[in-house]
């Protein structure tokens, strides 16, 4: 049993690494990222009402996570201003604890003053947790998140979750702005 879950492990992270190895192409995240932003707000009204007042949003359609001890995770996503996109970025986290298996999910972050997103925008490299006060939206809860309630500079929401790892913590990822791509 523990050589299985060694291998699955391992088979885990390599899979994590290949995909960060084939990084996606601007298009390719575009049309990512304009689906799970659909699929966000229908399964969040919350989300659709802050969407509606955020400065901009930077979403992460797709972020693998893998780990036996010593875990990784990886996505590409887009800050998105008026619904167009104003830059590409990665996240990127490594932990150290009590853990095993592999999962994927995506996340959204929504900037909802001019001050917290001219800080995100000027950061070279953000780290949640650190630099950024950042209220995580449950899901469901999300409905009372309305126009009238959104206080916070900057609202998070986690979804799809899907793997053999329970729960996702965003703590001390990084977000780094992707480097333009060669014309």
């Amino acid at each position: 049993m523990k050589h299985t879950l060694l291998a699955v492990t391992f088979t885990a992270l390599a899979l994590l690494v290949a995909g960060v190895a084939a990084a996606a192409d601007n298009a390719t995240i575009d049309k990512e990222v304009k689906t799970a932003l659909s699929t966000l707000y229908g399964k969040e009204p919350g989300a659709k009402a802050l969407g509606e007042k955020a400065k901009a949003i930077l979403i992460f359609p797709t972020v693998r996570k893998a780990g036996f001890v010593i875990g990784g995770q990886y996505g590409e996503g887009a800050l998105l201003k008026k619904g167009k996109t104003a830059g590409y970025y990665t996240t990127t986290a490594l932990s150290v604890g009590f853990e095993a298996g592999a999962q994927s999910f995506g996340y959204a972050l929504f900037f909802m003053t001019d001050e917290a997103l001219s800080k995100f925008e000027k950061a070279d490299g953000f780290e949640i947790g650190a630099e950024a006060n950042v209220v995580f939206v449950d899901s469901g809860a999300a409905a009372g998140a309305g126009t009238t309630t959104a206080t916070a500079p900057v609202y998070g929401f986690v979804y799809g979750q899907k793997g053999l790892m329970a729960g996702v913590s965003l703590q001390g990822t990084k977000v780094t702005k992707k480097e333009p791509e060669a014309k």
